[in-house]
């Protein structure tokens, strides 16, 4: 894969801290905690930004940490805000370098270790060096895996105790090569919900099926059935997921179980459709076991909203991009993506945008989620600078 990162510009203040941020990066990596127990995390990011001199403020979300920096002339000029995600992964890591995960069972395996050094790198230089007129909230963010810390800190009021015109956030992409960027106008990432389906029957001898009520046949025939709402009652156009990704039930070679548990996710752009899924798995759950003469239950929770980038801010975050690398360089129609970000939860309040930065390269090429990704240290400062860039554009000195 391509690597183009000798051919960016790098703000020549956030250069000059390079190798202190790979150092940050390297601490958090070794020390991930996952949802909610951010805890030597949020240290760590509160230290840094009181000795930068921010205002820093904790407690949204649990372990959120949000610091404030105002500069020049605030009146009349905006409030912008940065955010990061602070989370790990129940993972165990499978690298083998001097920086690997310390908490058993724990990593950073989608780079959240990098974006928060990148935004603090950000914040230190815009808090000594870059000169602005306006205000920028630091938002970083609990929980963005699964459990959806940035609604959290939406509830808990985030936008009213930070004020904000606009809000902006970055995730590195390991399938973009390292030196560019790519993002698009509308919805970019996919609205994430989650199913369990509990079906109960009549168990017995597998020798004597005929006196048992089958809850294996029901789950069998509601997985393949729950495959068609997809392919066959959904326009070909409008993107949907359905995956099954758990199925529990049975003990022995010769017993028929009572109960089969089944467990799994959906993703979607338009909220029609995320009805049609829902309303559709209802139908065949409910008429699977009525032919079956079993008894099934649909658990079905809506988790996170598509991530919407809203037209103005992208515009503005493309521009910015393609100031530090060359528009050639940068994807302004990104494929939407399936996966899903709770940083939606604050685009639903505030306009703002979502950057993909690429971090792929020959040493990089490792897909987020796997036991052997790592962050790709050669882009923190592309990524910094970016943050100072945007905050140069929208808050002029």
């Amino acid at each position: 894969m391509a690597n183009n990162m000798s051919e960016v510009t790098i703000c020549k203040e956030v250069e000059e801290i390079k190798s202190e941020m790979t150092e940050w990066r390297r601490y958090l990596h070794q020390y991930p905690e996952t949802a909610y127990e951010e805890h030597n995390t949020s240290d760590f990011i509160a230290d840094k930004l009181n000795s930068f001199g921010l205002e820093v403020n904790r407690g949204l979300a649990k372990t959120g940490v949000v610091a404030t920096l105002a500069k020049g002339d605030t009146k009349g000029n905006q409030t912008i805000a940065f955010r990061a995600d602070m989370d790990a992964l129940d993972m165990e890591e499978k690298n083998n370098f001097p920086y690997c995960s310390k908490n058993k069972g724990k990593m950073h395996a989608c780079g959240h270790d990098g974006h928060m050094t990148m935004l603090l790198g950000a914040a230190k230089v815009l808090s000594e060096k870059i000169s602005f007129n306006g205000a920028i909230h630091f938002v970083f963010q609990p929980a963005e895996e699964n459990e959806g810390g940035g609604g959290v800190m939406v509830k808990e009021g985030l936008f009213e105790q930070f004020p904000a015109d606009r809000i902006f956030g970055m995730h590195n992409f390991p399938a973009i090569p390292a030196g560019m960027f790519g993002m698009c106008v509308g919805p970019m990432m996919a609205a994430y919900d989650v199913f369990d389906i509990n079906i109960t029957g009549v168990g017995g001898h597998a020798a004597m099926p005929h006196l048992t009520k089958d809850p294996i046949i029901t789950a069998s025939t509601i997985i393949t059935q729950l495959q068609t709402l997809v392919s066959r009652n959904t326009h070909p156009l409008d993107s949907a997921v359905l995956s099954v990704t758990e199925i529990h039930g049975g003990t022995a070679y010769n017993i028929i179980p009572d109960n089969v548990s089944i467990k799994g996710t959906t993703r979607h752009f338009n909220p029609d459709i995320q009805e049609l899924i829902q309303s559709g798995m209802k139908e065949v759950v409910a008429g699977v076991a009525k032919a079956t003469g079993t008894e099934a239950e649909l658990i079905y929770e809506k988790r996170y909203p598509a991530l919407v980038n809203t037209e103005q801010e992208t515009t503005l975050a493309l521009e910015v991009a393609s100031s530090l690398v060359g528009p050639n360089k940068v994807i302004p129609n990104l494929r939407p993506i399936m996966g899903s970000e709770d940083f939606a939860f604050m685009l639903q309040k505030r306009p703002g945008a979502y950057m993909g930065i690429g971090s792929g390269s020959e040493t990089h090429s490792e897909s987020i989620h796997q036991a052997t990704y790592d962050f790709n240290d050669e882009i923190l400062t592309l990524g910094a600078s970016y943050w100072v860039s945007l905050a140069e554009k929208l808050l002029p000195g």
